[in-house]
């Protein structure tokens, strides 16, 4: 008997060695965290040692970020992405240093303002995607550009001054020697997440997550909990721009701008999954600060800070794959069917599969007379969904060409204003093709605009003025932008990374390689014969204007009649369809982004002619325009349906815009708030479409 229930006893208590297992495995993302922490928190130590002083400067260094990035926390575990959460904080710190010179306003005072205008911007993205239905990541990448506007537009340069009784509220000790006031802000600031996760608002939050449909189906009241999520994240990019205010003591209306590679960063290092359904704020915080000890490492090493970036988006890129490790993860799957492949091949049982021809049911002969007595559809009924979603952009560039020839009084007739037109708008005809490409089938480019960065510096670096050089250093630099874009497609497909996610962290490295090429200051200019292609009007016409037809001409051809640009629409429309319908999903998805960089560096070749020169950022105000002239050209954001010629009357209607404002006294920054205000009008035109 005494033998019977000890042979029985380990299967007794295996179920609760299961559920502790399980337990754990919950939380691996926060435990490999802190353990990551305290690891460097002992080599720190252990190589140049740790005094008060040191750790009351560390945690006042990551604290901004890790305020920051418990309100991204918030809306990927909803399931959402938050681009705009860096700019939120630009906005924040400048009107704290421009609108508060009272230095003995109440630090309360200034607290409730930051915080509060914060929680608007969460609201606005909030209205939008919870209540209009739009997707995310273009609602949130245009309010950033509004809010990168406005903020100029507050204070266009560094300046101001955070008042003194913030300062004191928030940098310091709480308790002398003993416990910074950062570590105690970002301790109240778990109290309130331990709080809010057992609410019912918490436990919906990681309902909609896991599984939106689910959640919706059992009752949750999925917009609600949207919309108070992203006004949750607002209130914490408030704060952190209040902090940040009160530790730097003066404003800054770009000081935001690098944030959001570290957010995403500093989310994933904590255990959060993208995608949502699981994680927390508290792993977030270990991340924020693992990853800004990283970047004090290099320093202490001696590593140039150039080289931040390129580490921030290589950690953001491991830390992805590093969480994938369920059965069920992409990249586990590919490296199964490769596996496969291989064992196949190397035992010789590889044979090329072909599907099987149609059964013919009917002679040649007869089909074609078939096909003739029927009924042949007009030009119009074949193409009106076409020009139903393309006519709109181009009446709208029509409306723009009246307004400026009443404004400008500019001569609409004389031939050297569409000229000039077909020369600004070239660069953004180039980048409609790549970017429209990539949305067509589902994704976004985010690395676009340290693409064009990259290939201008390393072309202007290799011309330096010799039209010799052209033969060898144009097609570099168009291999370049294609090798950028196989990254990017690569890390997608192979490794299942979002296309967010991947292309956001290969933005951070091309930064940072452009900054350790050029050492921070580019060098080198255009060729001559580079240049009289961009600006030359001997004969009234700029030889680039020949150059933009005939790449209409092509891009028409390649999307609309071409085995790549049929499977980029059916890859667009389901990708499970597409791969039953026998499309090569994986090598049209890679072929999409390697076609995006390819038009990045044309893009650059194009900007480099033009301004003689290239510098860095010099791409960084082509990211929303090349998104937007898509969506006003009637694309579907989500992909599957658009037409080139649609997103052409996009960019002519940009470009019409730009030539528009430029001529008037509105500052320049209200070029980025137009852009903003067109994608989000254009999209909740097509919010219908996307549900």
């Amino acid at each position: 008997m005494n033998t019977i229930a000890q042979a029985h006893t380990p299967n007794l208590a295996s179920p609760r060695r299961i559920t502790s297992w399980r337990g754990l495995n919950r939380h691996r993302g926060l435990l490999i965290a802190i353990g990551v922490w305290l690891m460097m928190m002992l080599f720190t130590i252990g190589s140049i040692g740790m005094t008060y002083y040191d750790v009351s400067n560390i945690s006042a260094s990551g604290a901004t970020l890790a305020i920051a990035a418990i309100g991204q926390t918030l809306v990927i575990l909803s399931g959402g992405f938050d681009l705009s959460a860096g700019a939120t904080v630009s906005l924040v710190n400048v009107v704290v240093a421009s609108q508060f010179s009272n230095p003995d306003v109440s630090p309360w005072t200034v607290l409730a303002v930051g915080v509060g205008v914060g929680a608007l911007t969460g609201a606005f993205n909030g209205f939008f995607i919870a209540v209009m239905r739009m997707q995310p990541i273009v609602v949130t990448l245009s309010t950033m550009f509004i809010l990168q506007g406005v903020t100029l537009l507050v204070m266009d340069k560094p300046g101001g001054s955070a008042p003194q009784s913030i300062v004191d509220f928030l940098v310091g000790d709480a308790i002398p020697d003993l416990l910074p006031k950062p570590i105690l802000l970002i301790a109240v600031v778990l109290l309130l997440w331990a709080w809010l996760k057992v609410t019912r608002l918490g436990m919906a939050m990681y309902a909609i997550g896991s599984e939106y449909a689910s959640a919706q189906a059992a009752g949750v009241s999925t917009r609600t909990v949207q919309l108070l999520l992203y006004i949750a994240a607002g209130a914490c990019y408030g704060l952190a721009g209040v902090f940040i205010s009160a530790q730097t003591g003066s404003g800054d209306p770009l000081i935001g701008a690098p944030m959001l590679l570290q957010m995403f960063t500093a989310v994933v290092l904590g255990g959060t999954v993208l995608g949502g359904g699981r994680g927390g704020p508290t792993g977030t915080v270990f991340g924020a600060y693992i990853l800004m000890m990283v970047v004090n490492t290099l320093l202490v090493l001696n590593v140039s800070a150039y080289y931040a970036t390129v580490a921030e988006g290589s950690i953001l890129i491991l830390a992805v794959l590093a969480s994938s490790t369920n059965a069920a993860s992409p990249l586990r799957s590919n490296l199964r069917q490769f596996k496969r492949w291989w064992t196949a091949r190397a035992q010789g049982l590889l044979l090329s599969q072909r599907p099987p021809s149609a059964p013919a049911t009917m002679s040649h002969g007869a089909k074609s007379s078939a096909v003739a007595d029927m009924p042949q559809p007009s030009f119009w009924s074949r193409h009106a969904s076409t020009l139903r979603y393309t006519l709109p952009s181009f009446v709208g560039f029509g409306l723009v060409l009246l307004v400026t020839h009443a404004v400008l009084d500019t001569s609409l007739l004389h031939w050297s204003y569409y000229n000039s037109l077909i020369v600004l708008a070239s660069f953004l005809v180039v980048l409609a093709l790549g970017q429209g490409t990539v949305i067509l089938t589902g994704g976004l480019d985010l690395s676009l605009p340290w693409t064009i960065g990259l290939c201008g510096i390393l072309l202007a670096g290799m011309l330096k003025g010799s039209n010799l050089a052209l033969v060898y250093a144009l097609p570099l630099t168009l291999l370049l932008g294609a090798a950028i874009g196989l990254l990017n497609g690569a890390g997608i497909v192979a490794l299942g990374i979002s296309p967010i996610v991947m292309t956001l962290a290969v933005n951070g490295i091309l930064q940072g390689l452009a900054l350790v090429y050029s050492n921070g200051t580019p060098d080198g200019f255009s060729a001559p014969y580079l240049r009289s292609l961009m600006t030359d009007s001997t004969y009234g016409i700029a030889p680039v204007v020949l150059v933009v037809v005939l790449f209409v001409v092509l891009a028409v051809l390649v999307l609309g009649n071409t085995a790549f640009g049929r499977a980029v629409y059916a890859v667009g429309n389901g990708q499970r369809a597409a791969e039953l319908a026998g499309v090569r999903v994986g090598r049209t998805i890679v072929l999409a982004y390697m076609l995006s960089g390819l038009c990045s560096s044309i893009a650059a070749v194009f900007l480099t002619g033009l301004s003689g020169q290239a510098s860095l950022g010099m791409g960084d105000d082509y990211l929303l325009p090349s998104i937007a002239v898509v969506v006003i050209g009637g694309t579907l954001i989500v992909g599957g349906r658009g037409h080139y010629l649609g997103m052409l009357g996009g960019v002519l209607l940009i470009t019409a815009l730009q030539i528009l404002l430029a001529g008037t006294t509105l500052p320049y920054a209200s070029r980025s708030i137009l852009f903003g205000v067109v994608v989000l009008a254009a999209v909740m035109g097509l919010r219908e479409e996307q549900r």
